[in-house]
């Protein structure tokens, strides 16, 4: 038990910078106090004690702020961050190392009796203020971004983002990433909320500009292919930050 518990307060340090003593971390983490009282609950609604399960519950989430059912399943060094406004569902499952922040929800989506939340997969990241709906699978090592609705399974290794969330093409934003480090600023420094008008255009220029660059790579290499010579471009010839924010004004 107590090395367990270790195990629990050694991740907060780990994930946590703000984490300074031992002490510090086991008083005043209302993320640690759920996970501890999740477990002290969690053995009684196995042991067939439903009503003194769900007291339990109640009384952590009134000290913490955090609502985990009884019935829910958590491994081991689960992290939640702040905590305050989360919400953990009957069948949920959590896998190990997994990290949510506030305001996170594992819901479903029927009054159907059954499996009707999520299963989060080890090293799963949940961003605050994220809702993942019903009996879906969020893949080994996913990430979900802030205030994201998933409501479809997100592959291992994926990011989802948005609402409701997509599925990030990691191709697609390497070369944004690419094109926009060659104008002068991240395309994330902008965001990724893609239901903004203004980000949907300005992604817009730099998939253009980057299927463009790609294009004359292969004009380019074609041309000397056949014997010819092509001109290097100037870095002048690049479109620039000033140019597309005047394009974007």
């Amino acid at each position: 038990m107590f090395a367990r518990l270790r195990e629990d307060i050694r991740i907060v340090f780990d994930r946590d910078p703000a984490a300074r003593t031992f002490f510090e971390v086991l008083t005043t983490y209302p993320g640690l106090h759920a996970i501890l009282w999740h477990r002290f609950s969690h053995g009684l609604w196995g042991m067939g004690l439903k009503w003194l399960a769900r007291f339990s519950s109640l009384l952590a989430r009134w000290v913490t702020g955090i609502e985990i059912h009884p019935g829910a399943r958590i491994g081991r060094r689960v992290f939640i961050d702040h905590g305050m406004g989360v919400v953990v569902g009957e069948t949920a499952e959590i896998g190990d190392d997994c990290t949510l922040y506030h305001g996170v929800t594992l819901g479903g989506t029927s009054w159907q009796k059954g499996k009707r939340h999520p299963t989060l997969e080890a090293g799963v990241i949940v961003g605050a203020g994220a809702k993942i709906l019903g009996p879906i699978t969020i893949g080994a090592g996913a990430k979900v971004g802030s205030n994201a609705v998933v409501v479809k399974d997100v592959p291992t290794g994926a990011t989802a983002i948005g609402i409701p969330a997509r599925i990030l093409d990691a191709e697609q934003d390497r070369a944004r990433e690419e094109v926009a480090n060659k104008l002068g600023f991240s395309a994330y420094g902008v965001g990724a909320d893609m239901n903004d008008p203004m980000v949907k255009a300005i992604h817009g220029l730099i998939d253009h500009s980057a299927h463009a660059d790609q294009r004359i790579d292969w004009i380019v290499s074609e041309l000397e292919r056949l014997g010819g010579k092509a001109e290097k471009a100037k870095p002048e010839d690049h479109l620039d930050a000033d140019s597309l924010n005047k394009l974007v004004d």
